[in-house]
């Protein structure tokens, strides 16, 4: 069993650049020969595993580089900046998203406590931020494995995925990110069900004011706890999730226009200032730029 039969799947699965769905819901497959750098994106609750070459993700400033020496674990939807820099023909990038199912990560978590069952403790501290590096383990190799396997097979694919998926899961929860994921998923927490309800409602007004009294916390305790968990402030947060989201919109060929008015903006001048901002370049700028040169996050 090695990280060498996963690459062996997924080289004999797919076989163009893009994403390659398994059949298992929440599992793809993605593969890129060609060099794309950080662009804007929008990680919603997940894992990603790289088997061959290497990816990067930025947030708030913070550089994540990963290969098959460790996957991505972000608990929470998170903007970042993604890219695929080293992918080449001769080398491209192998690679697996598995989304992570908030009921079932939370059952999960909430049954692993009522047995008392420890994490190993983490070697960074708790309080970081958004995004977490896990090396691959044992139990995270071989559950990966066991559930890439089943792609040969319709029915045991239709059958067996959720276990297989459900496995996967508690290999994660047992793992390095353990500790960080559980604090995601575990009963109370109530700045993951603040991002999930921001995640959810960027077209709606959203005032930091009611995000806090949602969690249940005074404005100075959810701000505090809130940099906590994902580095930015709420207002920074919301910001960006929106200017994230209409720079994958705008890239996927919505108007610009458009793309500000889905992310909650009702002034086009302010979308345009925030956007440049942010992101470097005007609305149009990096429309112009997508239609040029195509990216996948």
């Amino acid at each position: 069993m090695s990280r060498q039969q996963i690459k062996h799947l997924l080289e004999g699965r797919i076989h163009e650049d893009g994403l390659l769905e398994t059949g298992v819901k929440g599992v793809t497959l993605f593969r890129a020969s060609t060099p794309i750098p950080c662009t804007p994106a929008v990680y919603e609750p997940c894992v990603v595993a790289v088997v061959s070459g290497s990816k990067e993700a930025v947030l708030d400033g913070k550089r994540y580089t990963y290969d098959s020496s460790q996957y991505l674990c972000c608990p929470v939807s998170m903007p970042v900046q993604a890219g695929t820099p080293d992918a080449s023909p001769a080398e491209p990038l192998y690679g697996v998203l598995v989304s992570l199912d908030q009921r079932v990560m939370a059952e999960l978590s909430m049954e692993m406590e009522n047995t008392g069952s420890v994490t190993p403790k983490a070697k960074e501290p708790l309080s970081a931020q958004g995004v977490r590096l896990a090396h691959w383990d044992e139990a995270f190799l071989d559950a990966l494995l066991r559930l890439l396997q089943l792609g040969a097979n319709r029915t045991d694919t239709a059958v067996l995925g959720a276990a297989r998926l459900r496995e996967l899961y508690y290999a994660i929860l047992k793992g390095e990110a353990g500790i960080f994921a559980r604090q995601a998923f575990g009963a109370g927490n109530a700045i993951a069900r603040s991002i999930a309800h921001v995640s959810s409602n960027l077209d709606a007004p959203i005032s930091i004011d009611d995000m806090a009294i949602r969690a249940g916390m005074s404005r100075a305790v959810f701000h505090r706890k809130f940099k906590l968990a994902t580095t930015m402030s709420p207002i920074q947060f919301v910001k960006s999730m929106r200017l994230n989201n209409a720079a994958m919109k705008i890239a996927g060929g919505m108007s610009v226009t458009e793309a500000a008015m889905d992310v909650g903006y009702v002034s086009p001048s302010q979308f345009s200032r925030e956007f440049k901002r942010l992101h470097g370049q005007s609305p149009r700028q990096w429309s112009d730029a997508r239609h040029m040169s195509p990216a996948m996050s």
